[in-house]
């Protein structure tokens, strides 16, 4: 016999973690179990593995809503991180409902039967689930591998080329020369972490970025911690960084100008005097058209500073044996290339859905509140905030889900789905954010519609009025019983 589960999550990452959290602790007699396709708690954590991994959020907003982040440091690495996830799922029980090595393949929805039946390999062998509720906490990019473009003459190069997605656990590169190429948030954090054995390591950018330092310490939030105790300090440190990074993303779309200036005049007191900002740090597009980098400490300027890193801002026009030749000429030598040259997107981990026989082509879907997809029923997903840290998001989803389910407990219905019968929507792209990784397979998701509730927000303030107090029942939403027509 087919098993059956109440909900089936995919996913053991922090999004699943926090579901299966939610879940268990508002409906403690539903079955549950979380599907993951590697052999390990922690999603992005346990993944990436180079040097000086890091969250670019703070801890109070990347951390959960109901497990406060005790720790000094605000700015963590990716082992901490990793520790709390996994410390988050023994305490509470989370880790039983596991199994890993699942990868999930296809979902069918059967209206008639009001369930999902769920198809996964595992071992490379055939597993068959069947779920009421699909929760899909799989992220948003390629697990198999990052985006690399490609680069002329590469064969040839006589050194080691690595992508950040795939790190060799026995690199070596003590006193050899790195080059990084990219400048996002990887390329920013392992500049400066490679310097501790690296004879030098120059970052190449074909355009800067938007570059910020941040305490790695929260002084704030440490002294809170002391006078009032770890949860009361958590709840306003928490609010406090929303507020803050609330105000710089809205200062940073309405006045440009004004915060760009304050960059500019930040960077340049921590470097080096008459340094060519123009050239290495004077972004084309306008701040948060990309994510903003955070660079604890500033670790990335310090160690320009000191001579251990430099910026080269240039185009690659081809590699040599001995390291790049660049379009003006320069070049650069390197022992090793690290290719910090961005993520690939993939919607849903690539699991195949379908309706009552019906293949769900995702592009032709409108995301409802961000969470759930028209026409597809008994469907949930997570997909985080760009503009501030992911789980801020994926606890107000997670939260929402279990005020759905309660509606319909209390109605005794059996099935929802969300359903677009407004002829003035019109569509957009589900992310408005101008990151190469974003604009290069953003056409694969679903889109987003041109008001609410088909709009996938970027403000956690109006999201906790909507997604925590608003009506479950607000007339988009259709719900229904098993076998009703």
């Amino acid at each position: 016999m087919t098993e059956h589960l109440d909900v089936l999550i995919v996913g053991a990452g922090l999004s699943g973690i926090g579901a299966a959290r939610h879940l268990q602790s508002e409906f403690p007699k539903r079955s549950y179990a979380i599907l993951e396709a590697r052999d390990a708690i922690g999603g992005t954590w346990d993944l990436f593995r180079y040097p000086g991994v890091r969250s670019d959020s703070d801890m109070h907003t990347l951390g959960y809503r109901s497990r406060p982040w005790t720790s000094a440091k605000s700015i963590a690495d990716g082992l901490a991180i990793l520790e709390y996830v996994r410390d988050t799922a023994t305490e509470a029980g989370v880790d039983k409902h596991i199994r890993f090595g699942h990868k999930v393949i296809r979902a069918e929805w059967s209206t008639g039967d009001a369930r999902w039946t769920v198809h996964a390999e595992h071992d490379g062998e055939p597993v068959r689930l069947t779920a009421s509720l699909l929760y899909l906490c799989s992220g948003y990019y390629h697990y198999d591998g990052g985006y690399q473009p490609e680069f002329a003459g590469i064969e040839r190069f006589g050194g080691q080329v690595v992508h950040p997605q795939k790190w060799p656990a026995d690199l070596d590169y003590t006193g050899k020369k790195v080059v990084v190429i990219g400048s996002g948030a990887t390329a920013v954090t392992l500049v400066p972490a490679m310097t501790d054995r690296a004879a030098h390591v120059t970052m190449l950018q074909r355009s800067p970025s938007y570059i910020m330092a941040l305490p790695s310490e929260d002084a704030i939030a440490n002294r809170l911690r002391r006078l009032i105790g770890a949860r009361g300090a958590y709840f306003l440190t928490r609010w406090k960084n929303v507020l803050v990074s609330t105000l710089l993303y809205q200062l940073s779309r309405r006045r440009p100008e004004m915060i760009k200036g304050m960059i500019r005049k930040v960077t340049a007191k921590q470097l080096p005097p008459d340094y060519d900002l123009d050239t290495h740090f004077a972004p084309r597009y306008q701040p948060w058209d990309q994510r903003l980098c955070l660079v604890p400490d500033g670790d990335l300027f310090r160690v320009i500073r000191e001579g251990r890193a430099s910026i080269a801002t240039d185009r690659i026009a081809e590699f040599t044996e001995s390291g790049l030749r660049l379009e003006s000429g320069d070049t650069l030598d390197a022992d090793v290339v690290v290719t910090a040259t961005g993520l690939r997107l993939l919607a849903f981990g690539g699991i195949e859905l379908t309706v009552d026989g019906h293949e769900i082509k995702l592009p032709e879907t409108l995301a409802y509140k961000g969470m759930m997809l028209s026409g597809v029923p008994n469907f949930a997903f997570t997909i985080g905030y760009t503009n501030a840290s992911w789980t801020l998001k994926a606890d107000l989803v997670s939260e929402y889900v279990v005020r759905l389910l309660k509606h319909m407990d209390a109605e005794r219905l059996d099935q929802f789905v969300p359903v677009n019968d407004d002829p003035a929507i019109t569509e957009q792209p589900l992310l408005d954010f101008q990151a190469g990784y974003v604009q290069r397979s953003i056409h694969e998701f679903p889109k987003a519609g041109s008001r609410r509730p088909w709009q996938l927000g970027m403000s956690y303030a109006h999201d906790v009025v909507g997604l925590r107090y608003g009506r479950v029942d607000d007339g988009t939403m259709r719900f229904s019983r098993a076998g009703a027509r």
